[in-house]
């Protein structure tokens, strides 16, 4: 392959990092400014799990929308008008001035933002060649670190200099700053270096839900998914407020430790997709390559039912662990969509994945407000989420199948059966 192509897709994959970063620090705002916000507009905890619940629903909803709109309308086009979306939202929370306000705001922000990762899994099954695509979606996945890193700390200056509107213009405009870096940059390409022939993407195209749905694979990934996510989302939206509410900081103290589990979790995404392109280059198969480095990442997630027993600074060791294992099994998970299917169904798979991801954050986060507003504890809560992800990959082991490329015939054979 010529040197400036291999410059080109690395390009494309730093471009949409960018954009994912931008993503988790969007989401990351209120989390981190809550304390200031609340001074101004008072949120319990229960109202606070009904905030990140709105967001994560719409987010569901819009990740199996987003996929399809960008099966449609195409990578390039689709994503311009995603992050417009979801920029726009992020600023209006700035103008917030009571608890439904911001309800609606986080509702547009996570429809807009529900297209981010099918988008990402698209960029990776146009232009990088199946042997190394868990790696590039590691380091897409890192993305998610560097926004959420960035966001304790930029979050508390703007707070402690501005005021806490600001963190949501400031947000909504380096989102803007984007759309015009990828509208000027990205092109979209045909999957020339997928293993799938042009009979089975031709085929992928007409695959329903229905059909998509029916297949035990696609069911395992999103259950998979479904399980991860409720702890991910658990912890990355409630760490901030169990730090301010159970280990007594203040928004100073935030912003100089939170930002520490955010950065480990980008090391476990690149780390994750690194090792498992590394099997795939000794000789393992694409099947073992996805299910050890997916298991690795599950088995040490329970650590986190240790926190509440430790000190302050032994308890933030065991969430970088969590998080680094966590985001590692991120990035494998939705690689496997790309791994599996021809292009023409790529974003939406990767829709029907991430929306069962968002629906456990959604379902978790209002148990967890609720416990919380009822007496149980944050100990509770965490000897649960550790339990989460050996559910989730249990599932894959046992319903998931092999994972390799569904050859034509594959897919025929699924349209016979609907």
């Amino acid at each position: 392959m010529r040197t400036g192509a291999i410059q080109t897709k690395w390009y494309f994959v730093a471009l949409v990092t960018a954009a994912i970063a931008i993503s988790y620090f969007d989401r990351q705002t209120l989390p981190v400014a809550i304390k200031a916000i609340q001074r101004t507009i008072p949120i319990s905890n229960q109202q606070f799990s009904y905030l990140t619940s709105a967001f994560l629903l719409a987010y569901a909803v819009m990740y199996i929308g987003g996929g399809r709109l960008l099966d449609r309308l195409g990578t390039r086009l689709g994503f311009t008008l995603i992050m417009v979306w979801w920029s726009a939202a992020c600023a209006l929370q700035g103008f917030a001035t009571g608890f439904t306000w911001l309800l609606v705001a986080l509702l547009l922000l996570g429809m807009g933002e529900g297209g981010a990762f099918p988008a990402a899994v698209r960029v990776v099954a146009e232009w990088i060649e199946p042997e190394k695509r868990s790696t590039a979606m590691g380091i897409i996945n890192a993305g998610t670190a560097v926004g959420s890193v960035l966001a304790a700390p930029v979050v508390t200056r703007i707070v402690l200099t501005l005021g806490w509107r600001w963190v949501f213009f400031i947000a909504g405009g380096v989102g803007i700053v984007w759309v015009l870096w990828w509208v000027i940059s990205y092109r979209n390409k045909g999957p020339t270096v997928s293993s799938n022939t042009l009979d089975a993407r031709a085929l992928g195209e007409q695959l329903t839900f229905a059909e998509l749905i029916g297949m035990n694979s696609v069911r395992a990934v999103v259950f998979a998914k479904f399980m991860s996510d409720s702890a991910w989302y658990f912890l990355l939206l409630w760490l901030p407020k169990y730090l301010y509410d159970v280990r007594g900081f203040d928004v100073k103290h935030v912003g100089t430790y939170a930002w520490i589990p955010y950065a480990a979790s980008g090391v476990g995404s690149f780390v994750g997709g690194w090792y498992s392109s590394r099997l795939l280059r000794n000789g393992r198969s694409l099947d073992a390559a996805r299910k050890i480095a997916l298991g690795l990442s599950a088995a040490f997630m329970p650590v986190v039912m240790l926190v509440p027993l430790v000190r302050v600074e032994f308890a933030i060791v065991l969430f970088s662990v969590a998080f680094f294992c966590q985001q590692s099994w991120s990035g494998l998970i939705m690689t496997v969509p790309a791994d599996i299917f021809p292009l023409s169904a790529v974003g939406t798979v990767s829709g029907l994945v991430g929306f069962g991801g968002a629906i456990g954050g959604v379902i978790f986060g209002l148990v967890a407000g609720r416990l919380l507003d009822h007496g149980f504890g944050y100990g509770t809560l965490f000897v649960l989420v550790g339990t989460f992800h050996l559910i989730g990959y249990t599932t894959i082991l046992l319903f998931a199948g092999k994972i390799q490329p569904l050859r034509a015939d594959d897919l025929r054979e699924i349209e016979s059966r609907a």
